[in-house]
C-alpha cells in the first residue's frame, strides 16, 4: 500500500507543468537560520556586496587615495588616431607639434595612442614628438574618453586612474594616520612626525599635503582691559609684538581686573618676558609670566572630531576634537586652540556636544564646559563633572520631548542617561548594566547604533519620550560578530546609502543597511588595508564624502572609483538554497533569469549549486555574463549586448538543466575596472518531479 501511494505521488508530481519562482533578493547575510527556514532571497555567503535599501545586492564601490590633487577616478584620457612613423611606448611623454599639447601614453595599439595627463588640446595634423623625435601623425580629431566599445572605455578609464594614482603621496611622517576630517571644503589629516616625537596637522591642496602651523600661545593674568582678535600686543619691557588670532578667558572678568586665560597668535617678533602687555591704544592690559610657546602635539593619539556652533554668529561652526594624549582643541581652519580644562592629565578621550555644552570624557568622568563657552571648564561659570563609574567609550544625544532630550553616556559595560539641561537640573540615570558599547562604534542613523557584547545594537526612544529601548539587530550574523568584535576599531554612516558601517583592524567590515528604521540586511566586506580611522560628513552642496586613514600613511576617499586603490575588488555572493516552497520534492530546473542594473560596463560569473552542492549530483561550471549598461544606439545593435531605450535594467538568462531538491544561485566578480552593479531579483523555471527518496 505504501509503495502504491508513493508511485501515485510520483506520477502526480511529474505531470505538473513548468512553473516560475520569483525571488526578491533581500535580507542580507544569514549565518544562523536553519536551511529550511531561510528566506529564498537571503545570503548564505557574501563578500563585498551590500544590501540596497530598495532590495537587491549591490557590488560595493571602491576607494582611492587622496591628497587634494587630481582624483584618479575623475581623470580624463584622449584617443589619438595615428599614422605611425616611429615607436610610441606606454609611459612616453608626447607633445603635439602644432597644438603644443602634452600628455603621457597609457596604451598604444596599431593605429592609436591613448594618453592621459593632458595639458592643452591635441588636434588633427599634430606630429607627435617623443624626446624630440617625431613618432607619428594624428590623422583625425582626438576623442576625449573615446573607445570602440564600453569594455575598452572601462579599460582606458582604469589605466587613467592608474596614471593619476602615482602622484598621490602619503601624508608625510611615520606610522598610521591618527585622524582625518573635512572642514569648509578642505581635508585635513594628522600623522606622527618622521622622528615619531610629535604629531603634525596637514591639509590637502592641489599641490598635495601641506603642513599647517598650529601657532603659539601665552597665558595671561590680571586682565583689566579686554584684548580682541586682531589687536597687536606689545611687551611693555621686551617690545616683542604679536597679532592676536584668538583670546579667551578661563576665570575672572575684565571688569574686575581678574581675567585670566590665554592669547593665541600665528607668530611673533622678539621675545616676550615676564611683563605687562600693551597695545597701540592702551597700556597694562594684562600680565604675562614669560615668553609664548609654540603649540605642539604629542604623538600616537586617536582623534575624534565634531563640528559645532556653540552660540556664535551664523556660520561660525568650528571643529572640536580630542585624541587621548593632548588637550582637547578647537580649529577654524586657521587657529588651533588648545582647550585647557585644568585636569592634571589633560587628555580627553571622547567628545560630544549637548545643550550647547562641550562634553569631554576623562576615564569614568564626563566633564562639560559652561553653556555656549567651549573654552571654559570652570565650575563657577557653569561647567560641571559627572562621574559614571566606568570608563566612558562614547556619547550620543537622544531625542526627547520639547525642551527635553537626553545624553547617552556609554561605557564598555554600562549605559547611563543624563537628563536635564545644565548643572541646575542634571539627573544621571543608569539604563541597563548589561548594555555597553565598544569605543569608536557609536553612530546616529536616526537612532543610536553601536557594537555591544551581544552584537550590533540599536537604542531608540520608546513611545514615552525620555524612555528608551534597545535591540540586538545582528543576530543573523552572530558568528561573524563573535569572531570580529574584539578587533572593532572604527565606524561611520553613509547617509546616501542608509548604512551603518563597522570596521575592524583585520580589514573586515560589516555594512548594515537601514530603511524606515528597520534593518534591510547586513553584509560582510574585506578591505586589502584596514580602516583605522574614518570621517563622514556633508559638503556645502549637500553631498556626502567619506575619508579614512590606514597604517600606510595614505588618506583614502571611500565610495570612489572602481577598485581598491588599484587592486581588484573580489566580490561574490551565494543565495540561500531555495526549495520553491516544496522541501523533499525533487525538481528539474530549466533556467534562471536575473534582473541586473548598473551604470556602466560590468562582467561577472553567474552560477548555481544543486542539492546543497552534493557531489553525487552533477554540478555546473559558472557562466560568464557581460553586462553592458549603456543606452542602445540603433547602428550599434548587437543582440543580448545592449540596454533597450537607455534603461539600465537588463535580464540575464542562465541555462541550468539539472535535477535536485533545491538550488542556490551564485555571482562572482573580480575586477579593478568594472562599475558597481545591482542584482535585484531572480526568476527560476522548474518542473516538479517526485518526492526525494528517504
Amino acid at each position: 500500500m505504501k509503495n502504491a501511494a508513493y508511485a501515485q505521488l510520483q506520477q502526480a508530481v511529474s505531470s505538473v507543468n513548468v512553473k516560475p519562482d520569483y525571488i526578491r533578493l533581500i535580507g542580507g547575510l544569514d549565518e544562523v537560520t536553519p536551511p529550511y527556514e531561510r528566506k529564498p532571497g537571503v545570503l548564505r555567503f557574501s563578500l563585498n556586496f551590500e544590501a540596497d535599501t530598495l532590495g537587491g545586492y549591490r557590488r560595493m564601490s571602491g576607494y582611492e587615495r587622496f591628497n587634494g590633487m587630481q582624483k584618479p577616478s575623475e581623470g580624463t584620457y584622449v584617443v589619438l588616431a595615428m599614422q605611425f612613423t616611429g615607436i610610441v611606448a606606454v609611459g612616453d611623454a608626447i607633445t603635439g607639434s602644432v597644438s603644443g599639447a602634452t600628455a603621457t601614453a597609457i596604451a598604444v595599439t596599431s593605429s592609436q595612442v591613448i594618453a592621459s595627463g593632458i595639458t592643452g588640446t591635441f588636434q588633427s595634423g599634430d606630429i607627435l614628438f617623443v624626446l624630440g623625435d617625431p613618432r607619428g601623425l594624428v590623422v583625425s580629431s582626438p576623442v576625449i574618453g573615446g573607445g570602440s566599445s564600453t569594455a575598452l572605455k572601462a579599460e582606458y578609464k582604469g589605466l587613467t586612474a592608474d596614471y593619476y594614482r602615482q602622484f598621490i603621496t602619503v601624508v608625510p611622517g611615520s606610522d598610521r594616520i591618527l585622524g582625518v576630517f573635512e572642514y569648509n571644503g578642505l581635508v585635513y589629516a594628522l600623522r606622527n612626525s618622521v622622528s615619531g616625537s610629535t604629531a603634525a596637522l596637514w591639509v590637502a591642496t592641489s599641490l598635495g599635503w601641506i603642513q599647517k602651523s598650529l601657532g603659539r600661545e601665552i597665558a595671561f593674568t590680571s586682565g583689566s582691559i579686554e584684548i580682541f582678535e586682531g589687536d597687536t600686543i606689545i611687551g611693555a619691557t621686551s617690545a616683542a609684538e604679536a597679532v592676536v588670532t584668538r583670546v579667551y578667558v578661563q576665570s575672572g572678568t575684565w571688569d574686575a581686573g581678574t581675567a585670566a586665560g590665554r592669547i593665541l597668535f600665528a607668530s611673533q617678533t622678539g621675545t616676550f618676558v615676564s611683563e605687562n602687555l600693551d597695545t597701540d591704544d592702551d597700556t597694562n592690559l594684562a600680565t604675562i609670566a614669560g615668553n609664548s610657546a609654540a603649540i605642539s602635539l604629542l604623538p600616537n593619539g586617536r582623534y575624534k572630531f565634531i563640528i559645532e556652533n556653540f552660540g556664535g554668529a551664523s556660520g561660525t561652526r568650528r571643529v572640536y576634537g580630542v585624541d587621548g594624549v593632548n588637550p582637547g582643541f578647537e580649529f577654524d581652519g586657521s587657529v588651533w586652540v588648545q582647550i585647557h580644562t585644568g585636569m592634571v592629565v589633560d587628555a580627553p578621550t571622547q567628545i560630544s556636544e549637548h545643550k550647547k555644552q562641550l562634553f569631554f570624557a576623562f576615564g569614568s568622568s564626563a566633564q562639560h564646559s559652561a553653556p555656549g563657552q567651549p573654552y571654559i571648564f570652570n565650575a563657577i561659570l557653569g561647567a560641571a563633572e559627572i562621574a559614571v563609574g566606568d570608563d566612558i567609550t562614547g556619547f550620543s544625544s537622544q531625542p526627547g520631548s520639547e525642551g527635553g532630550g537626553a545624553l547617552a553616556i556609554f561605557s564598555r559595560n554600562s549605559l547611563n542617561v543624563l537628563y536635564g539641561s545644565g548643572v541646575s537640573d542634571w539627573s544621571l540615570t543608569p539604563y541597563r548594566k548589561e548594555v555597553g558599547a565598544y569605543a569608536n562604534t557609536i553612530q546616529d542613523v536616526g537612532f543610536t547604533i553601536f557594537l555591544d557584547d551581544r552584537g550590533i545594537t540599536d537604542l531608540q526612544t520608546s513611545q514615552n519620550y525620555g524612555n528608551f529601548a534597545h535591540t540586538a539587530i545582528s543576530d543573523r550574523v552572530r558568528p561573524s560578530i563573535t569572531l570580529l568584535q574584539q578587533s572593532s576599531c572604527a565606524s561611520c554612516v553613509s547617509r546616501d546609502r542608509n548604512q551603518y558601517r563597522l570596521f575592524f583592524s583585520t580589514g573586515n567590515a560589516l555594512y548594515v543597511t537601514i530603511a524606515g528604521g528597520k534593518v534591510v540586511g547586513i553584509t560582510p566586506h574585506l578591505f586589502p588595508i584596514p580602516v583605522l580611522c574614518v570621517w563622514h560628513g556633508e559638503t556645502s552642496d549637500g553631498g556626502e564624502r567619506i575619508y579614512f586613514g590606514s597604517q600606510d600613511g595614505h588618506v583614502f576617499q571611500m565610495d570612489k572609483g572602481t577598485s581598491f586603490d588599484g587592486t581588484a575588488i573580489d566580490a561574490h555572493l551565494d543565495l540561500a538554497y531555495n526549495f520553491q516552497k516544496s522541501p523533499r520534492i525533487e525538481k528539474h530546473y530549466w533556467d534562471c533569469t536575473t534582473e541586473i542594473s548598473g551604470g556602466g560596463y560590468a562582467a561577472f560569473n553567474l552560477g548555481y549549486s544543486l542539492g546543497y552542492g552534493n557531489t553525487d549530483i552533477p554540478q555546473p561550471v559558472d557562466q560568464n555574463v557581460i553586462a553592458n549598461f549603456r543606452p542602445a544606439i540603433w547602428d550599434e545593435f548587437v543582440w543580448d549586448e545592449f540596454v533597450w531605450d537607455g534603461v539600465t535594467l537588463m535580464p540575464s538568462t542562465l541555462e541550468i538543466g539539472g535535477d535536485a531538491e533545491n538550488i542556490s544561485l551564485a555571482i562572482k566578480s573580480n575586477s579593478a575596472i568594472y562599475e558597481p552593479f545591482v542584482i535585484t531579483a531572480a526568476l527560476i523555471y522548474y518542473t516538479m518531479r517526485r518526492r526525494t527518496r528517504p
